[in-house]
């Protein structure tokens, strides 16, 4: 019986893949991150601008207490809302680079497919798949990814991004169940009742900089993870749902064909 290969990861388009994902991040960070490294600063600035325009109408029966007051209330409000620009723009950037991954994976197995398969099922199944379907299918390759070190993060970024997308559902109980860590306990361990993570909601998730980093790392490891060749005799069994668009592409080209 001949072997032949299913799937082949090309070594340049590996290290292509790579580097667009590298790209991405080093971009990412001196382009949109590093504008928040100063914060504290913009916020003195703010509370400055308003003490000199404020300044202009200064009577001198007020109290010039009050004047330094306001100001610092403008700085604090200045500094939170650049606090919480600072995490919606991480959230974007790691939802872009999940997204890239996620695309560049599902466009890469059905050019792989379309080697040696025909119809249009099975694409669409690939594209249209959840990412624990397209997992399934990585592992009927003898690749073990749910062993891997960076399996966990590559999860938890999914989840992370379908709840900056979506908000409420069932990613933000699987987060809140898995991954806690990426829900932002207000109270900061004091104890209260209401640092309880099954009571925090979407608006609580966080990424840190070093989970930045954990993703980026786990998404590179993917990338070098993945088997040069997968030989048709290293693929036993596949997923039902791979198995049943193949059938039904096979199914659909022989009623064309009996139809001619």
């Amino acid at each position: 019986m001949s072997d032949y290969v299913l799937f082949q990861m090309w070594e340049p388009f590996r290290v292509s893949l790579i580097e667009q994902h590298d790209f991405y991040v080093r971009e990412a960070r001196s382009r949109l991150l590093s504008r928040f490294e100063n914060i504290e600063a913009d916020a003195d600035r703010a509370a400055n601008a308003w003490l000199e325009e404020g300044g202009r109408w200064f009577n001198p029966d007020d109290d010039p207490g009050r004047y330094y007051e306001v100001a610092n209330d403008v700085g604090i409000q200045h500094y939170q809302m650049l606090c919480d620009m600072r995490e919606q723009t991480r959230l974007s950037v790691v939802a872009g680079m999940y997204h890239q991954w996620d695309k560049q994976l599902r466009d890469w197995l059905v050019r792989e497919i379309q080697h040696w398969h025909r119809g249009d099922c099975v694409p669409a199944k690939v594209w249209g798949g959840d990412f624990i379907r397209i997992v399934d299918l990585l592992e009927s390759f003898g690749w073990p990814v749910r062993r891997a070190d960076y399996f966990k993060s590559l999860d938890a970024c999914r989840l992370v991004v379908n709840v900056y997308k979506h908000g409420e559902g069932p990613s933000l109980q699987d987060l809140k169940r898995r991954y806690p860590e990426y829900l932002h306990d207000p109270f900061g361990g004091e104890g209260s009742s209401l640092s309880n993570v099954a009571l925090r909601d979407h608006t609580a998730l966080r990424v840190d900089d070093h989970q930045f980093q954990g993703f980026d790392g786990a998404i590179r490891a993917f990338w070098g993870d993945v088997p040069e060749s997968v030989f048709s005799s290293s693929i036993s069994t596949v997923p039902q749902w791979f198995e049943k668009a193949i059938l039904e592409d096979r199914k659909l080209i022989d009623e064309t064909g009996a139809k001619r």
